[in-house]
């Protein structure tokens, strides 16, 4: 066993040797389904602009991930398909030109879309791409009044209690759903056919209809604190247009991503911006940068993970072996140094008194960092510490930023701090719960945990430390895991949260590490691997996937590695899992075990196939053969 581990170690660190860019990062793709490249096809017809070869190749990667049936899913197990998918998929093929209503993959979608209940069970955001490129009726109101934007701190409920993803992606619909804004052309095809019932337009909107007081509520406040003559209007729609500009990043995108910079276009465009003013063509180029290609197609990702890939990986590397001096990792370390963050970011708002210091998701991320990107780094870096006293003065930003981003209730979240107020899952906005707050979670503070038990001095008896671990405890689930936010999902929670107590000092014999391993073993898979189904995200609880995948087990088993001082039988077996499915290419290869929004936005990592495998393989050859010789 012992030759066989290493060598797929030595197989792994060649192939990702190989794989590094002249910069010394690592560019691995951020697969997230179709849905961003039918709106990039969306958005260039819209903008008339012709360029041909793109819209060709998303037509082309669109189409090869359709299901027999004529649908779409956003995961292999979904079932029968995606409906908001679906429809973006199909208004993309249709509106590109190149496809036709009576083509026959074009009718299975069509019948598909009817039988999910038609372009009315679309997914809220969706509405609101089909509402203001004319396909769709806008809501006679909107949930959330622009006028927010000028509360100050002090209302119990204001802009800045926002996550900073929702602030981005509702700040144009703000100012769009203002006027109503809708733009049609020659080109736009008519998706009236797609709709199974005609009601009336709030019928539409009967998410939106929910909660008519929650609206009154914040109208009511909003009239207490700064009255709603027009000037105050108009004002609101200043601040949210400069809230869009300033967040602009040096590559043209509203804070990297797509759908936010897809929405500010549109929001420019209503306040009158030309197509050819120079903020719209930036943003154009800036998305148009992040194409990539997989498996002989082009994507267009929602942003890049160029920094997360490139921490990740020199990190797995150096758990592997390879010697911190050595080129590789010295190209990918100055790379990480040069992304460390200098700016002062939407972050600082509930954070006031700590210095920039994190780092962020994207190769071109100026401000907005965040806990997992910045621990990942440091892990990354710790060897250079002493080498350079640059690497010292960034490591203890790093560090100084970190303590700082620790939520009051003793958990860490991603991005902010601090920004976790219930009332705002309440929002009659579709997925209010992931896309407006930025709660504590068991994948971050786990992975905090483990990074200040295993690369800082940090005494165990820390107070950081010990509100983490008690976050911790408090929040496991009764059946032993733990929910992780940003991965697939309780699987990736319960092995942030064990190796994080483990590290800091909680005992493998502690009762909720015991629980914790039971849970781990008891949905072990007869290959001895682990695999989990995205579903767990939209049930929120643990659903098999029936088969297992790499980055699953991997979890599982550095999870239980980090806990017994013997390789168990079920350890064994799944190490042999690993070894045996390490160039396996089937549906679980790219099964996403990342996710954005349950039900609406799901990853796929190319680079996870590689990194967690390695780690874990390390960490089993550190742990139970070298130290049996």
């Amino acid at each position: 066993m012992r030759l066989i581990i290493q060598k797929e170690i030595n197989r792994i660190v060649n192939q990702l040797k190989h794989e590094q860019s002249s910069d010394g990062s690592w560019r691995y793709p951020f697969e997230t389904g179709i849905s961003t490249d039918a709106y990039m096809i969306i958005l260039l017809r819209t903008l008339e602009i012709n360029d041909e070869d793109l819209i060709k190749a998303l037509v082309e990667r669109i189409e090869s991930k359709q299901q027999g049936n004529g649908a779409w899913k956003l995961f292999y197990d979904e079932g029968e398909g995606n409906v908001t998918t679906t429809v973006e998929a199909y208004y993309a093929l249709l509106y590109s030109g190149y496809r036709k209503k009576n083509d026959k993959n074009m009718q299975a979608a069509k019948r598909r879309i009817l039988e999910m209940g038609g372009i009315e069970n679309v997914h809220m955001f969706a509405k609101f791409m089909l509402s203001l490129t004319g396909q769709y009726p806008w809501p006679k109101f909107f949930p959330i009044p622009v006028e927010i934007i000028l509360l100050p701190l002090s209302f119990p409920i204001n802009f800045w209690d926002f996550s900073v993803s929702g602030r981005a992606n509702l700040t144009p619909i703000f100012i769009l759903s203002d006027n109503k804004y809708r733009v049609k052309t020659k080109r736009s095809p008519d998706l009236s056919d797609l709709f199974v019932s005609r009601f009336e337009e709030d019928d539409y909107w009967r998410l939106l209809q929910m909660e008519r007081s929650f609206l009154s509520y914040m109208k009511q406040g909003i009239k207490s604190f700064i009255g709603l003559p027009e000037y105050i209007h108009s004002t609101a729609i200043h601040h949210a247009k400069q809230y869009m500009l300033n967040r602009i990043e040096p590559d043209g995108t509203f804070y990297s991503y797509f759908s936010s910079t897809f929405l500010m276009i549109f929001a420019l465009l209503s306040l009158g911006y030309s197509k050819n003013h120079p903020i719209m063509i930036k943003a154009m180029n800036g998305l148009k940068s992040f194409v990539c290609q997989i498996n002989g197609y082009i994507h267009m990702q929602y942003t890049t993970a160029t920094v997360w890939n490139t921490s990740l990986v020199s990190y797995a590397l150096q758990e592997a072996g390879v010697s911190s001096t050595d080129p590789v990792i010295e190209k990918a370390n100055r790379y990480l140094l040069s992304r460390q963050h200098y700016r002062y970011g939407d972050w600082a708002i509930h954070n006031p008194y700590s210095l920039p210091g994190g780092w962020g998701f994207s190769n071109i991320n100026t401000m907005n960092p965040d806990v997992d990107d910045t621990t990942a780094t440091l892990r990354a870096i710790h060897k250079w510490v002493t080498k350079e006293p640059l690497f010292r003065q960034v490591w203890d930003r790093g560090i100084h930023w970190l303590l700082s981003m620790q939520n009051d209730d003793g958990g860490y979240g991603a991005f902010e701090k601090n920004v976790n107020k219930r009332i705002l899952h309440h929002i009659p906005i579709q997925g209010a719960e992931f896309l407006l707050t930025d709660p504590s979670t068991a994948d971050l503070t786990g992975r905090t945990l483990e990074f200040f038990g295993n690369f800082t001095n940090l005494s165990k008896q820390h107070p950081t430390i010990q509100r983490g671990v008690e976050w911790l405890l408090n929040h496991q689930e009764k059946n032993g895991s733990w929910y992780g936010r940003w991965g697939i999902c309780y699987i990736y929670g319960t092995w942030a949260a064990v190796t994080g107590m483990i590290s800091v000092g909680v005992s493998p014999k502690h009762p909720a590490i015991q629980k914790a391993v039971k849970w781990l073993l008891n949905i072990q898979n007869h290959d001895g691997g682990w695999g989990e189904s995205c579903k767990s995200d939209i049930k929120k609880t643990y659903v098999p996937l029936g088969a297992s995948t790499l980055t699953h087990t991997a979890w599982a088993l550095d999870a239980l590695i980090a806990v017994f001082d013997e390789p168990i039988p079920e350890i064994q077996a799944g190490i042999k899992f690993i070894l045996q499915s390490a160039e396996r290419e089937d549906w679980t290869t790219s099964y996403p075990v990342g996710q954005g929004m349950a039900g609406g936005f799901y990853i796929h990592y190319h680079s996870y196939q590689y990194v967690f495998p390695l780690l874990t393989l390390s960490h089993y050859q550190k742990k139970f053969e070298i130290s049996h010789v």
